[in-house]
Parts: structure tokens; sequence; C-alpha cells
């Protein structure tokens, strides 16, 4: 597969020639691997301008979101790798560091960009180095409050930075884009801006000149006010650019080039078509922001889902749930499909709150929604979950609001990898006082837990569910906060979650060689029962724990803490987790292997135990 030399000296219409060749390009990987396909088609042109500008191997691009970076992943040398694109031990669908040195920073989490490209420009400007810094930012992590709260900083620093807003959602009437476009080129030529620059200061060389300033600013921002949609940004500190045509290759490269001539900070204000060149993508961007494989002629998926996800029993529960009790409420971060909640919002519009990419504010207004007498449910994917931690204590926990957190991609979630694994959720739930923590192996638990979290129980309550379907086990166990599914006398295996499956197939297989193992199933993980444990590991006096989290802070540790505490002494044990670090990409299938929790190795821990306990 051919790589691609710089595109530095490349005319306009090799450019436009490159642009189609790369659309048809990831099209094509896309198909076979499965990924983020509308935001990258999206940005073709916006991302070969930027290549024609700077050099990525010495500037600065950061991304936000990351899933955008497709195309810069084929121009900086991993075009013969995207067929491995999102698979175990290939290239990641995320810019990653440790890939290239093309890839600037991690950026798997929304609204980080303008923030982090700062950094580096202070660094830049710090260390006397010569390099520039550009920050990609879509729309939608503009919704999000970290971004504003680092474009505030990033307008008024002086800072010689590039931030360039991708937008394929904003409206901008067409009337006036044309004038927008036009006076923002202008403006920001280099010959205007010196003149600019010279002009202000022979201004105020002289009282009556200050004051003529004034008049003519106040005069002149009243008339840009009137027909530039800018004014935000430029009260912010910033040289407002745009609108500018995402797609027009030549006219975008000659903008960069504007903007990055510019001593102080730009923002770039770039209209783009989410799915831009490919039919399907463009008629139906939600459903190919993330798609698996999927058939090139007409887009439709070449492995259609047959069995029922976590995330669709969750939503289905809750709308019926709902029908009954018209205090609850359900909130989602910019994931209403994803969480399963499309049929909720259908069903209760005005009882459907989707906030974007600001998890803070969600739970905050759950607070708020909790304490004058609804019943807040919010779900969201457990790695974004890890930005509310300090709303969830200091908002909810210290009143002891009722509230329903859904954490959905609990454990591994396969192919997004280190920035999506929801492995570090139950770590820091469990310091919040007064959460109680429920954790289904079903999807009929998962129901029964709902109904319970809503109805039952008092005060903040999580839910913790994976991201699929269920593993070998079917059943509705979820009463008691423990509960014992097999009876044993030389083993304890101990499980909660979508791991029960596996263990009670380990507990098979360990029958057939002689050894009695009792399973026993956590329903509740916070506040951790351990008395059911407890009994079983007297009488076992071995232990063997699978958990789909990290080690610090799990469940599994706690279990050893209290038998150490009520004296328990273990002829042998093992803790069974995703370990310390951060997880690669890859199936949930290869993963677990990995990780040492998949049936086989599993199985072969058990065995280890039973040898090093006699």
């Amino acid at each position: 597969m051919n790589e691609y030399p710089s595109l530095r000296g490349i005319s306009d219409r090799q450019a436009e020639d490159l642009c189609q060749e790369l659309r048809e390009r990831v099209i094509d990987v896309v198909s076979q691997t499965g990924g983020h396909l509308a935001s990258n088609l999206g940005a073709v042109e916006l991302t070969v301008a930027l290549h024609r500008v700077y050099d990525t191997g010495r500037d600065r691009l950061v991304f936000d979101v990351g899933h955008q970076c497709y195309i810069h992943k084929i121009l900086t040398g991993r075009n013969g790798r995207m067929e491995t694109l999102r698979t175990f031990g290939g290239i990641a669908g995320f810019p990653k560091p440790a890939e290239s040195k093309h890839d600037a920073c991690i950026a798997g989490h929304a609204s980080t960009a303008v923030s982090t490209a700062l950094g580096m420009a202070i660094a830049r400007t710090r260390r006397g180095e010569d390099y520039r810094v550009v920050a990609l930012l879509g729309d939608g992590s503009l919704t999000g409050g970290l971004a504003y709260e680092g474009l505030s900083m990033a307008g008024q620093s002086s800072e010689p930075l590039v931030v360039i807003l991708n937008d394929n959602g904003m409206s901008i009437d067409a009337s006036m884009g044309g004038i927008a476009q036009h006076l923002a080129k202008q403006r920001l030529k280099p010959p205007y801006l010196r003149g600019k620059e010279i002009y202000r200061k022979i201004m105020h060389a002289t009282p009556p000149g200050r004051v003529l300033y004034r008049l003519i600013h106040k005069l002149k921002e009243g008339v840009k006010a009137s027909i530039l949609p800018c004014s935000m940004f430029e009260n912010m500190g910033f040289h407002y650019m745009g609108p500018v045509d995402g797609h027009d290759v030549k006219a975008l490269t000659r903008q960069l080039r504007y903007a990055s001539q510019v001593n102080g900070p730009v923002l770039l204000h770039v209209k783009t078509v989410k799915g831009k060149g490919y039919g399907p993508a463009e008629r139906n961007p939600d459903a190919f922001h993330g798609t698996g494989p999927f058939r090139k002629e007409d887009g439709a998926p070449l492995r259609p889902s047959q069995t029922e996800t976590f995330s669709a029993r969750f939503g289905k529960t809750l709308e019926a749930i709902a029908r009954e009790d018209d205090r609850i409420c359900a909130i989602t971060a910019a994931m209403t499909s994803g969480t399963g909640l499309g049929g909720f919002a259908e069903t209760f519009p005005r009882r459907f709150f989707d906030v974007g990419i600001a998890e803070e504010h969600a739970v905050s207004m759950a607070a708020g929604m909790a304490k004058q007498g609804l019943i807040p449910v919010f779900a969201v994917y457990s790695t974004f979950f890890q930005r509310s931690y300090d709303m969830l204590i200091h908002d909810i926990a210290i009143d002891s609001l009722h509230a329903v957190f859904c954490v959905d991609r609990a454990g591994l979630v396969g192919d997004d990898g280190e920035t999506h694994h929801g492995l570090f959720d139950l770590g820091f739930l469990k310091t919040v006082p007064g959460l109680t923590v429920l954790c289904p192996a079903s999807l009929d638990e998962l129901s029964s837990m709902l109904e319970t979290a809503v109805h039952k129980l008092t005060g903040p309550v999580a839910i913790r569910y994976p991201r699929g379907g269920e593993n070998h086990y079917s059943q509705d166990n979820s009463g008691p906060a423990a509960c014992l599914l097999r009876e044993g006398t030389d083993l304890t295996l101990a499980a909660f979650g979508t791991l029960t499956g596996t263990m009670l197939r380990v507990a098979a297989r360990l029958e057939q060689d002689g050894v009695s193992a009792e399973v026993v199933k956590f329903n509740q993980i916070i506040p951790l029962p351990t008395e059911l444990v407890l009994d079983s590991l007297r009488k076992t006096g071995r232990l063997l724990m699978a958990q789909e989290c990290v080690t610090m802070g799990s469940p599994g540790q706690d279990v050893l803490a209290a038998a150490a505490a009520a004296g328990i002494s273990l002829r042998g044990t093992a803790l069974c987790s995703c370990g310390e670090g951060f997880v690669p990409h890859g199936t949930i299938p290869q993963l677990r292997a990995l990780c040492g929790l998949d049936e086989e190795a599993l199985y072969h821990k058990a065995r280890e135990v039973m040898r090093h306990g006699n």
C-alpha cells in the first residue's frame, strides 16, 4: 500500500484529486473494520489542507475528539496498516503518540483540545522553540464546559494558536455567509493586520486620537456584529475567521496559511457535512458515526445484531417504569441512541434531556431535579462518568439525594481502547458516601435492579452494566445483595456482572476434575456485602475472584480485607482483574484473554489456586 509524502508542495488540483482518493480509502477501510465513518468523511478536505500548511511531525495538531483522525493517520505513514484499524495489535481508532510522532496527544474524550493546545503553545514560548500549534474541535465539543474554559484563557493569552471549529451542525444564514467569509479573509491578511497595528499606535499617541479611536471602534463593532457571527469568539480575544466551506480544499488551505501567520489566537470557523461523499452516511450520519463493518454498495451492516443488549433493555425498562410514574426523567450526555434512550425520548419528550457533552452539568442538574421531587435517571458511559466525580460528591451525596446513575459500557468495551474502557468507575464510586452500586449479570436482572433503584432504594444509586449482551447467564437472582449459585467445598469462585456466566462454566469444568467449587455472585458491589462470601471461605479456605475492572479499589480487595479482619486464614487466593494499567483495543474476547478473564485462563488459575492451597 502506497504511503503519502509531504503535501506541502502539491497543487490545488492535486489536493482535490487526493481528497477523492482518501475519501474512497476511508470508506473501503471502515466497511471492513468498522469505526467512525461519518466524522472522518466530513473532515477529508480539512485534514488535507492542514497537512499542506503544517508539518505535524514538528507542529502540534491536537484533535478533539480523536475519532476524526483517520485521514491524518493515512497521511502520516500508516496507510499500509489501515486494514488493522481498531483490531487487536493494529492501529488505534484515536490519536496515539506511541504509534507516531505525528500524533500530538491522546484524544478520546471531548472538549479538551483547546486547553491542551494552549499548554503546548505556552511551553513553546517558555522554551523559546519554533513550532506552530493548532486545535481541531468539532462543534459537539462546544457543548462541554471545558471547551469554553480553554477558549477563555487562550483568547486572552496572546499566544499564537489556531483553533479550528469543525461545524457540521450550526446554522449559518447563507446570504450572510459569503460576506462574513470575505470580510474575515481580508481582516486576517498580514498586510491588513500590520496596518491595523500601526493605526492603533498612531491613534493612541494623543488624547484626541484616543477619543476618535474609541468612537470609530464602537461604530465598527456595531456594524460587524450585525453581519458577522463571531462576536462571542472575538469577545474572548480571538481573531475570528469564517465561516469557510469545509469541502473547498483550495480555500481552506489559503485561510489556514493566513491564520498561521497571525501573531495571536485565531479561531477558524469551518462548515462541513458529516458523512460527505458517501450517500448512506450523509443521509444518516448518526448511524455512521460509529459503525460496524458494512456493505459499501448500500451501507447495510454485514453482521446485524441478533441479540438484545443491556443498553436496549435499559431503555425499554425505563420507558415502562416511566409510564407508571411521571416523576421519572431521563438524562443523557450526547448518547441518546448509545444508551438506549431513543424510545424514551420519543415517548416522553418533555421528560428527556440530552445535555450534550456535559456530564458534570448532567449530575448537577439531576441534583436539582431530585431536590425538588423528581426522580432523575442519568444514563452515561463509564469512561465519561469519570468527569462527574466532584458533582457526584458535592451536589448529590452530601444531601443524600435520590438520583439513579445507569453506568453503561462498564468493563471492557473493545475496539475503542484505552480511552473508552470502563475500568475505573468502581474505584471512584467506592469513595462516595451513601452510594449504592448494583451490578446485573443478565438482562432480566437489569430490569429488576432498575425498578429497585428507582422505587425501593433511597439516596444515590448506580447500576453498572457492560456493552453488548449476556454471557452464558440469563437467570434473575437479583433479590439479595449476594447469592449462592452453586455449592461446593474445595474452592470459592466469586464474581459479579457478566463474568458470572464464565465462573459457572469454570465450576462445571472443575467438577469434572473432582474439584468442588462454590460460586458466589454479588448483586450489590458498593457497599460490598461480605457475609455470604466469608461463610464460603470459612468452608473452602480458597478464593478465586474475577472482576472486570482495575485491581486497585476493586471488590476483590474488599473481600480479602474482610477475610483478614474476620481472622480467616486462606490457603490459596487469586484476584483476576484488568490489572493496574491501561488495556489496549481489540475485541472483548481477545481482551478478556489478555487480562486472564476468559474461561480458559480462569480455569487454569483455579487449578493453580488448588495446587498452591494443598
